[in-house]
């Protein structure tokens, strides 16, 4: 999935007119004859211009920097999971990346931070070649179950798993894992399944669903 973000500028000209020679008068310093002002009914226009001061100007408010939620350490109690959150981006094939450490989760900095609106995609390993990897008890969650997420700014956001889907990699469910929603959800996703030999590959991921709690 690629987010092309498209910023728009736009050019604002101003213009200042102004006329004669800058005197009070002609050039005798006498007053200009009527015939030679332009016809106006308002006679501001000749008033000279206020320049304002500090206090006449409003202060400008500036708005408080938004809080950064993205996250940087997933907990799931139930399956004794505590592990750090890398960023990830995506391939030249537009695959989501993984963690090159199989301690750790990753994010797809690409969509939701958790608290956010639309899901924020975990992701992480089921095992290596050393054994076990951070989400290899994924799949002993049940519905009712909670995830926190910290998040940068200190804060902590709670999920609850709502369902657990295991789908084949060659069917994955691309838009209800990372298709927009109502309100804040997480999705956590590893791999699943039969090993395959030949691909040196789970067949299937496994999907966990979850919603903000409030």
């Amino acid at each position: 999935m690629v987010i092309l973000l498209v910023g728009v500028s736009a050019l604002v000209g101003a213009t200042l007119f102004g006329g004669g020679d800058g005197a009070s008068g002609g050039p005798s310093g006498e007053e200009p004859i009527a015939a030679e002002r332009p016809a106006t009914t308002n006679p501001a226009i000749y008033e000279a211009p206020t320049i304002p001061t500090p206090e006449t100007i409003a202060p400008i408010q500036i708005p408080e920097p938004a809080a950064d939620l993205a996250p940087t350490e997933v907990r799931i109690p139930k399956i004794e999971v505590d592990a750090p959150v890398d960023a990830l981006g995506v391939d030249a094939q537009n695959a989501l990346q993984v963690p090159t450490d199989p301690a750790r989760v990753g994010w797809w900095s690409g969509g939701a931070k958790p608290g956010d609106d639309d899901p924020s995609v975990l992701v992480g390993h089921l095992d290596s070649s050393t054994g076990p990897a951070v989400f290899f008890q994924l799949e002993r969650l049940v519905p009712g179950d909670v995830i926190e997420v910290d998040r940068a700014d200190g804060s902590t956001a709670r999920f609850m798993i709502e369902r657990l889907e295991s789908h084949p990699k060659t069917q994955f469910p691309t838009t209800a894992v990372y298709g927009s929603t109502e309100g804040s959800t997480l999705r956590l996703v590893t791999c699943f399944g039969a090993f395959d030999d030949v691909a040196r590959s789970y067949e299937n991921n496994l999907v966990v669903y979850a919603n903000l709690m409030p």
